[in-house]
């Protein structure tokens, strides 16, 4: 049965509470680019119809995106180009699963470098989608670059809707009259902000997209979308923490670093595919990118992250948001790759960014990014930097992840990106990697604790020990007594543990429950 429908108090159009949102934002690969590309393919799979939705900047389209897909998932603010990759979402309607994509504010003869590349972007939106909808601000006159990007929909030859935007009262659906001088058959008054009109823009659009199988299980109505790379991932749903070693089908890696040290270059690189726009000029990227490949037999999804700037140094609201969603995305990851500029040596902001990582118990790699600027390319006159010194400075700076593997990289040669993948693939096994309690009692037996150097306020007896969680490694200690782990012995424990049972590139979590408590329930 279709949604529930609610009528608007004007005209009869439907609003958009009953469009349910899908259960991913599963990015498209762009076949066009991606071909014989040997780092790893993006996985064939049938997708539903798609539809892409375009128009010059500030005329409402991440708003609309929102609504349909019932998310948050693109930023929305009042400042024009907050939106400059594509940004794909799911949603259902009248039974429909419908793909949705987002795109940058398109300025067809603006020769500003990122326009042009926001341009080229919606132009490959369009090549996947089966129809259009352009959006138009019904508060301002028709300007050029309506005109403009008209024409050329109108020469793609694809069905093309209107979306009158920001109709939000009844005098103003008048206006939608001069919205046909753009010879557009379609036109539908909406406001995306409200919900008015968005059932009949989706009953146009199913119309006009090709026949797809019905939804093979209702969605949640109203439920709002998570992250991206979370609902990229159907295994989540099914994930348990306390079973052990459980099947991932879908790893999710984020790319986090400040900005302009090469993150997007690197999901580029990674996925084989120009996915991400890449420029000079720092934040570039605003929404979350993400793309998934196939590699040795299991599917990785890479999700390229604003860059991470202090809130002192943020003045933009969209800069702002760009860093809320960063962090959020970077907490529904499984394994966050830190880049670093090798250029410039580790930072007081690297540090910061990695310590999000690390707290938020994801698994980490560090990428020393741009290497080859740095040694055979250097032009500074100086002499090629030495990785085993650098590294040795890394380790230095960000000591509390001594855990952590260090790849030196150039996302723009490509060079050492297979080392990177294979250590995404080792790096999520060791954090699912579950040792039996026998196994940790066997080891209990064999350290002696008094090398560790606890002050004896702190002092502890352990009866045994168990791994309660993975993802990442969590251990319960039943002690003799309720003691916060000395912060001496947590690291001789830990260490311990990696050197007999390994958990690289993950942190390890601990626990500690008194004896009495263990009994008493």
């Amino acid at each position: 049965m279709p949604p529930a429908k609610s009528l608007s108090p004007y005209r009869g159009k439907r609003r958009g509470a009953g469009v349910r949102s899908g259960a991913g934002s599963r990015a498209r690969p762009d076949k066009s680019s991606d071909k014989g590309s040997d780092k790893g393919s993006a996985s064939p799979a049938v997708e539903p119809p798609a539809f892409a939705i375009v128009g010059r900047p500030n005329v409402g389209k991440s708003t609309l995106f929102n609504r349909i897909t019932g998310s948050r998932r693109s930023i929305v603010g009042d400042e024009p180009g907050i939106t400059r990759d594509r940004i794909y979402g799911r949603a259902e309607w009248t039974g429909r699963i419908l793909r949705v994509i987002d795109t940058g504010g398109v300025l067809p003869d603006d020769p500003n470098p990122i326009s042009s590349e926001i341009l080229r972007q919606a132009r490959i939106a369009l090549a996947e989608a089966d129809c259009a909808v352009m959006v138009v601000d019904g508060r301002t006159p028709l300007a050029g670059p309506d005109y403009d990007l008209a024409r050329i929909l109108l020469r793609g030859g694809k069905p093309l809707v209107l979306a009158v935007n920001k109709i939000d009262a009844p005098h103003l659906e008048e206006r939608t009259a001069e919205y046909r001088r753009l010879g557009i058959g379609d036109v539908l008054a909406v406001s995306a902000e409200h919900g008015a009109g968005i059932g009949d823009l989706l009953d146009h659009v199913c119309a006009l997209l090709p026949a797809a199988p019905a939804a093979a299980a209702p969605l949640e109505s109203g439920a709002e979308q998570p992250p991206s790379p979370e609902q990229a991932s159907p295994q989540q749903a099914i994930r348990h923490r306390t079973h052990g070693e459980f099947r991932q089908e879908e790893c999710s890696i984020a790319i986090i670093g400040r900005p302009n040290v090469g993150k997007s270059t690197l999901l580029n690189t990674l996925t084989g595919s120009s996915r991400a726009i890449v420029s000079p000029q720092a934040g570039t990227t605003r929404d979350a990118v993400d793309e998934a490949i196939e590699y040795d037999g299991g599917r990785l999804r890479f999700i390229d992250t604003a860059g991470i700037r202090r809130k002192g140094k943020t003045t933009e609201m969209a800069e702002k948001l760009s860093v809320v969603m960063a962090r959020r995305h970077l907490e529904a990851a499984d394994v966050a790759v830190l880049v670093i500029d090798a250029t410039e040596g580790v930072t007081a902001s690297d540090a910061t960014i990695g310590g999000y990582a690390h707290e938020s118990g994801r698994s980490v790699i560090v990428a020393v990014n741009k290497w080859d600027l740095a040694t055979d390319r250097r032009t500074d006159g100086k002499p090629p930097a030495d990785a085993k010194i650098f590294e040795k400075q890394l380790r230095l700076a960000l000591k509390y992840l001594a855990y952590a593997p260090v790849v030196f990289i150039s996302a723009a040669e490509g060079k050492n990106i297979h080392r990177l993948l294979k250590l995404v693939k080792e790096v999520a096994a060791e954090r699912r990697k579950r040792i039996s309690t026998g196994q940790m009692n066997r080891f209990l037996e064999t350290i002696d604790f008094q090398r560790a150097g606890t002050p004896f306020a702190s002092k502890m007896r352990i009866f045994y020990m168990t791994q309660a969680a993975v993802a990442p490694p969590t251990f319960v200690l039943f002690t003799d007594r309720r003691v916060k782990l000395h912060f001496s012995f947590q690291r001789f424990l830990e260490n311990q543990i990696r050197k007999a049972f390994g958990f690289r590139g993950s942190p390890i979590w601990f626990k500690v429950r008194a004896r009495n408590e263990a009994q008493g329930g």
